[in-house]
């Protein structure tokens, strides 16, 4: 049996920790928890580039907007990497 899930439901981007850039990131959660075990590690980075892009849509600090760009350029390599 095959489930499938839309790819903006799998994954949430939140940015966390204090002002500082060196302190700054951006952490994943899964939308539901059986979504993890499913998936393999390509399904997991793109669902995260999508959720870092809607991130982008919201940030409103010139450093979290920074900080979501480098995160989608490592993910968009990392993706590459296992292509």
């Amino acid at each position: 049996m095959n489930v499938v899930y839309p790819e903006s439901d799998l994954v949430i981007a939140k940015t966390c920790g204090c002002n500082k850039k060196s302190r700054q990131m951006v952490r994943y959660a899964f939308s539901n928890e059986s979504h993890g075990t499913c998936l393999d590690k390509k399904d997991v980075i793109e669902a995260q580039i999508y959720a870092c892009g809607k991130l982008l849509k919201y940030s409103k600090d010139v450093s979290e907007r920074t900080l979501v760009e480098k995160e989608i350029a490592e993910l968009k390599m990392a993706l590459d990497l296992l292509a």
